[in-house]
């Protein structure tokens, strides 16, 4: 552990030690509101109906406008954008408070749900993006780079157990609201710190604007030669309260003008496209959020069934505390291991690991078999991400994170709504074959992709350096 332990310390080393804690502060918001939004509505309405509509709409407005949200910080830079939808979102989950305290009817929750969803400024995924910029920046070994991944997942899979927790220990001890009044609080305090933050300039665009050819301080370029020769008159230093007059040179011929060229017109730079192989990323991303939805839906109902459904929190955080702890091992694998044999050995495993929850039928084993397959979780996030980060052109990383954040969540709520139907129809097992199912998907994505890295990296920026998938270290 301790040649991970230098590894972690040059991750932290290249944004300092606040930015980690603003950035995990940051993001809890986004883990509390979607589990709070659905207990709030719950206790102020009486209806679960009600309440799962209002938790959808949030999930569908984080999927839609996720990929916006990184779009715009790929063009305009994160310090803007983060500041604006984390203000945004503050608004947004205190308008969604206020109206479930005051009884507004289901339509207009699931609005203001919606709301809260679609200006989440997605700090997870930027502060992702953000890391990998300064790492390239700073030449860091692809060592660091996996370890700055293994880092960010590991902040999420915290922020994820920890926050659905506090909002439940809330909703026991006073009311859901007093938890989502201070995820409002905590998004716009530490979203504005980590908009603000020096960092916040690592992924904006170098590339100045673009000058018009022919202009500068002294004219056209063929002006300034023209002066230089003396074939064209040079104003005379202007005095106070007097006209400058032109002088001419005696052996210098009487200027004749020269017709005008239209000014050329600066083109756009385009934007470089994501490559095909990214969506078979997406997909195996979409799938791991529905193999833990899916989970989710069955931990729930067989909990239920065992009459100890107040079990299934503690359940949920035995295996993301699992999960980050993998997350946090990830740093000491060894880099001779290419990413996509990491890929395959991780879906593999998640698929292998699952199937005995088709034969679980206690507690205790419920506990057992859940944590250990959070071995498997946040592993397949990291490397996916990694394989992610070496696909896109760097000028689009942000949104491609943030698109990859969207498809997990998406999966997710789709598995959740879909599975919960099945498990109350059919029983805790239908949830968790799903839940295989996705993962054998999954796997099979995984064998039959083959991702590549980024080739357009002459018209990047220099300074996002990058290396092949399958021999680390050689130049790419």
């Amino acid at each position: 552990m301790g040649s991970t332990g230098r590894t972690y310390g040059q991750v932290v080393g290249l944004t300092g030690a606040l930015l980690p804690v603003v950035s995990f502060l940051g993001r809890l918001p986004t883990a509390t509101i979607q589990f709070g939004s659905v207990l709030l509505v719950a206790r102020t309405s009486g209806s679960l109906g009600a309440a799962g509509l209002t938790g959808g709409a949030l999930a569908v407005g984080q999927v839609a406008c996720g990929p916006l949200v990184g779009r715009l910080a790929d063009r305009h830079g994160q310090r803007t954008v983060v500041l604006a939808f984390s203000l945004a979102n503050a608004v947004a989950i205190a308008g969604l408070v206020a109206g479930a305290l005051a009884g507004l009817p289901t339509p207009l929750l699931a609005l203001l749900g919606a709301a809260a969803g679609a200006t989440v400024p997605l700090i997870g995924p930027l502060g992702r993006a953000r890391l990998v910029a300064l790492a390239r920046r700073a030449d860091a070994p692809d060592t660091t780079i996996g370890a700055a991944l293994s880092f960010e997942s590991t902040l999420d899979e915290i922020s994820f157990v920890l926050g659905p927790a506090l909002v439940g220990v809330a909703a026991v001890v006073a009311h859901p609201a007093y938890a989502m009044g201070a995820a409002a609080v905590l998004v716009a305090v530490c979203g504005t710190a980590f908009a603000l933050h020096p960092t916040a300039t690592a992924t904006a665009t170098r590339n100045g604007p673009v000058a018009t050819p022919g202009k500068g301080r002294s004219g056209s370029v063929a002006t300034r030669a023209r002066r230089r020769s003396g074939t064209v008159p040079t104003p005379a230093p202007r005095r106070s309260g007097t006209v400058p007059t032109p002088t001419l040179r005696r052996s210098s011929p009487v200027p004749t003008p020269t017709p005008r060229r239209p000014r050329a017109v600066p083109t756009p730079p385009t934007r470089p496209r994501i490559p095909r192989t990214v969506h078979a990323l997406r997909a195996a991303l979409a799938l791991q959020g529905a193999m833990f939805g899916a989970c989710q839906a069955g931990i729930t109902a067989l909990t239920e069934h065992l009459g100890q459904s107040e079990q299934a929190g503690l359940v949920y955080a035995a295996m993301g505390v699992m999960s980050a702890v993998a997350g946090f091992c990830m740093a000491a694998v060894p880099g001779r291991i290419a990413l996509v044999t990491r890929w395959r050995a991780a879906t593999a495993a998640a698929f292998l690991l699952s199937l005995p929850l088709l034969w679980t039928d206690s507690l205790a084993g419920l506990y057992a078999v859940v944590t250990v397959l959070g071995v498997a979780y946040a592993p397949h996030l990291i490397t996916v991400f990694g394989l992610t980060e070496r696909a896109v052109p760097p000028a689009r990383l942000a949104e491609a994170m943030a698109f990859a954040t969207s498809a997990i969540v998406g999966g997710q709520a789709l598995a959740v709504a879909l599975t919960g139907r099945l498990a109350e129809s059919h029983g805790p097992v239908a949830a968790f074959a799903t839940a295989s199912t996705a993962a054998a998907l999954a796997c099979a994505i995984a064998l039959a992709a083959r991702p590549a890295s980024y080739t357009g990296r002459a018209t990047e920026s220099v300074h996002h350096a990058r290396v092949p998938d399958e021999r680390p270290g050689t130049p790419a």
